[in-house]
């Protein structure tokens, strides 16, 4: 059986503990319960029998620990000194354990290289070590000191920076014991500005040290630390720490996950390899994923520094930050390892970020050391993560306002409504990945070309809008403009008549096969603006882009205002287009081409500076397959167009329009005289338009300039178009913009 073992001062004094009782001295043996002496049926000085109840003595903790030893939550235990668990023996701290520290650089708990410590606490019952002071304060005491015997490039037994303990041997999974559900707080009492205590320091500790569940609270150093050593170390929360929030260097070779860091004076993470020696091996090598770092910071989101090392980062969020990267100009081994490709990190987001950030100040070559991507972070991005709940302090759920979206999603990411988000570069969903954005969503966008979201072949995008609270993808600027940025791409793998496996006009994305019922998703009450951002004259973006996309694939109610290029556009592919809006397009309203094999109802299309509908084949081959071919009704056409209300064109292909309504325009139907594919089919009766009503034509009216044989393929009627003639349709009200 463990026996508790403690050099301690048990203070039984009457000031410590004064109880009263009722009853008098009652002769010999009787208990006063106010002398200050045990007697009568008292159990207790003065407490206890007749003068219950006995308060429990105050636990002084100092000296050391040579034996196992067993400390009890339901005592009171007070650090005023160095407690130092020796080798060969183990401290044990059940849940719920408080200890209480006074007395500054004095004050600590040390563990030897070959003791254990075993804090036990739990999500109800953490331990607590904290300060003793009436108002506490960062620096009251020293902190949580480990040493361990597996490898650190600082060498073997050396000594720890604070705490005089020896540590570093060559025992990789070295066990210093487990440590889960603990706070420390207040700690980081200070010798000189380059010694300090920190919350937790772990010096050598071994892989076979189990260290999660641990938060370091106001801190006058860093919060918590890794000096060397192959522990990893999981759900860590370091909050208010006076330096760095979470440190690691000298070789370090363990990993961590789920880390919530905010309020941090210095760097989120710092991580590095050797302050002496940027290049002495071990090298700091290490995975991390899962991260949040919530400003503001003096020294960037994760500094990487002293030669840095080999680090793996994937799900970093970053929020309310000026910088994300740092790395020291002079230092030439972080840059070698930055060349190297040896500091990578995938999905990084930053959220809410301040007036002058930028995502690294490193100048060298390689900028693609890291990736953006939509990113939870610690598990709610900004926001307290679930699994902190219980046992932690200090944390707010505080709102973000706006987070950037630039990289990849890899995976199934959701966006939120509560959120504004920001986008400054390509978003791309992955083969495999899906992007879910909910109603109510707005997305900001600048950038220019640079700045599109963009689907990939057997990726999915669900955009949710409602009538009431569309989903809005717009320009960031004050003054918004047709062209700042690109717009939508989707790429799917139906059919076009481009070939199989061709590359989208822009974004790059790779589309077109054989699977006529292919899913992209489903968009439903979605609003894009002030898109088409240009290359050249032959290369632009629309609002929409549909390549390839397959019929399985939902595309309702969906609207296009102010473009710089066509609104919406299909490029071959199957799915269907309803209740779609164009308004103000800097080119055709809505396009289709490519052998497209969807059909079309409602559509709405007004100021648009050329077609109001191109409707075309091929490009380079009028007569490829597969045709184009199409049923449209209810379709309204508002002009001014320069080049009609429909331009059957580069062959055209099979179209049949009903209840087709035009106002304020001078051509209806325009066929180049040239185009000698779509004059065939117009002769073959392929394009058959009836009714159409030319409502307030424009001066110098005509129906069509195709003056080939067949003039029967329109037949005028009057109609009501999209639902209203001319004006706003029914459906339209509430989620579009324009009219």
């Amino acid at each position: 059986m463990k026996k508790s073992f403690f050099k301690f001062m048990l203070s039984f004094a009457v000031t410590a503990f004064v109880v009263s009782c009722s009853g008098d001295d009652n002769g010999s043996g009787g208990s006063s319960c106010s002398d200050g002496i045990q007697n009568g049926d008292e159990t207790g000085v003065d407490c206890g029998g007749s003068c219950t109840p006995c308060a429990d003595a105050v636990v002084e903790l100092s000296g050391e620990v040579t034996e196992d030893t067993d400390l009890d939550a339901s005592k009171e235990y007070k650090l005023t000194a160095a407690y130092i668990v020796k080798a060969g023996a183990s401290l044990t701290i059940p849940a719920g354990t408080v200890i209480k520290a006074s007395g500054g650089t004095a004050a600590f708990i040390g563990v030897e290289r070959g003791a254990q410590i075993f804090i036990n606490g739990t999500a109800g019952n953490p331990v607590v070590m904290t300060s003793d002071a009436a108002e506490p304060a960062p620096g009251d005491w020293g902190g949580l000191v480990i040493a361990g015997d597996a490898p650190t490039n600082k060498g073997v037994d050396v000594t720890t920076e604070v705490g005089d303990l020896t540590y570093g041997g060559a025992t990789a999974d070295d066990d210093s014991g487990s440590i889960t559900y603990l706070r420390v707080e207040y700690t980081g009492a200070t010798f000189s500005n380059d010694k300090e205590f920190n919350g937790v320091s772990l010096f050598g500790v071994g892989s076979g040290t189990t260290f999660e569940h641990v938060q370091s609270y106001n801190g006058g150093d860093d919060g918590i630390e890794f000096f060397g050593g192959t522990v990893s170390g999981n759900y860590l929360v370091s909050i208010g720490s006076g330096d760095d929030s979470i440190d690691f260097a000298d070789g370090w070779t363990g990993n961590g996950s789920y880390w919530y860091i905010a309020g941090g004076a210095k760097a989120g993470i710092e991580g590095s390899n050797n302050g002496d020696n940027g290049d002495a091996t071990p090298v700091t090598t290490t995975t991390l994923s899962n991260i949040t770092v919530v400003g503001p910071v003096t020294e960037g989101a994760l500094f990487f520094k002293e030669g840095g090392g080999n680090f793996t980062i994937d799900n970093f969020y970053a929020s309310d930050i000026d910088l994300g990267v740092r790395v020291t100009a002079g230092d030439a081994p972080a840059g070698v390892r930055i060349e190297a490709g040896d500091l990578a990190i995938t999905n990084i987001q930053f959220a809410d970020a301040a007036e002058t950030f930028s995502a690294t100040n490193y100048e060298g070559a390689n900028q693609s050391f890291y990736t953006e991507g939509i990113a939870t972070g610690a598990g709610n991005g900004a926001n307290s993560p679930d699994w902190a709940a219980g046992w932690t302090i200090g944390l707010e759920n505080s709102e973000t306002i706006s987070e950037n979206l630039a990289g990849v999603v890899t995976g199934d990411v959701s966006l939120s409504a509560s959120i504004e988000y920001l986008l400054t570069g390509s978003f791309i969903v992955k083969e495999g990945g899906s992007l879910t954005i909910p109603a109510g969503t707005v997305i900001k966008a600048s950038g220019g070309t640079a700045a599109f979201i963009g689907i990939e072949r057997g990726a999915q995008i669900f955009i949710n809008g409602t009538a009431e609270a569309p989903v809005v993808m717009t320009s960031s600027s004050e003054t918004p403009a047709p062209g700042d940025w690109g717009g939508l791409v989707i790429a799917g793998d139906a059919p076009t008549n481009k070939g199989v496996d061709v590359t989208t006009e822009v974004g790059d994305l790779t589309y077109g096969g054989a699977t006529a019922d292919d899913d992209s998703g489903s968009i439903t009450y979605l609003r894009v603006e002030y898109t088409g951002a240009t290359f050249s004259n032959d290369k632009e973006f629309n609002g929409v882009s549909l390549f390839g996309v397959g019929s399985a694939t939902t595309f309702e109610y969906v609207q296009s205002y102010n473009g710089g290029d066509d609104g919406i556009e299909f490029f071959g592919g199957t799915v269907s287009g309803n209740y779609l809006v164009s308004i103000g397009s800097g080119d055709d309203s809505i396009d289709f081409a490519d052998g497209w094999t969807g059909n079309g109802s409602n559509w709405y299309i007004a100021g648009g500076a050329k077609a109001g509908i191109e409707g075309s084949n091929n490009g380079d081959n009028g007569d490829a397959t597969p045709v184009t071919t199409t049923t449209l009704s209810n379709i309204t056409v508002v002009g001014p167009v320069t080049e009609g209300a429909l331009f059957f064109k580069e062959g055209g292909g099979n179209f049949t329009i009903t209840n087709f309504y035009t106002s304020g325009v001078d051509l209806g139907v325009r066929v180049t005289d040239t185009d000698t594919a779509a004059a065939a089919r117009i002769e073959n009766g392929d394009l058959d338009i009836n009714p159409i009503q030319f409502a307030a034509p424009a001066m110098g009216f005509l129906a069509t300039d195709y003056t080939g044989l067949n003039l029967s393929f329109y037949t005028e009627g009057d109609n009501t178009g999209a639902g209203n003639g001319a004006a706003q349709p029914d459906w339209a009200t509430g989620w579009t913009t324009g009219f």
